[in-house]
């Protein structure tokens, strides 16, 4: 099962790379536009309607897998390099593991760091403030 599962997250990074550069874009349009010139040789007919209908819906559905997975590892890197920053610094270790909170925690943890952040900002603009009085 994990050669699987590594074979599928290679592939998925390697769609989700091929996807985001401009080449891929340009291939794209450039069908498009090769399909709607077809249009007047084909009568504009149902069938000609239909090949870019289900060609666009299989790929966006197909995409949706490949890129949920690759954003899927991003988010667990990403979250995994904050850990790491938050367990070696001085901050307060309360926050490694948040994003396995329910939503109301999430709300109320974010509503005080907000809170708190008003009072950081209060204090550097009284600090502010003292320094450009004094000079």
């Amino acid at each position: 099962m994990s050669n699987k599962s590594n074979f599928f997250s290679s592939f998925a990074t390697a769609v989700a790379d091929l996807s985001g550069k401009p080449f891929t874009f340009v291939a794209a349009l450039a069908l498009v536009l090769v399909w709607a010139v077809s249009g007047p040789f084909f009568g504009y007919s149902e069938t000609w309607q239909l090949v870019i209908n289900t060609t666009t819906t299989i790929i966006t559905f197909l995409m949706v897998f490949v890129l949920q997975n690759s954003q899927n590892r991003d988010g667990k890197a990403l979250q995994a390099k904050l850990d790491e920053l938050i367990l070696t610094s001085q901050a307060a270790n309360k926050f490694v593991g948040i994003e396995k909170l329910d939503e109301s925690e999430l709300r109320e943890m974010s509503k005080t760091l907000a809170e708190k952040a008003e009072c950081v900002e209060e204090k550097a603009d009284e600090k502010s403030a003292a320094e450009a009085a004094s000079a």
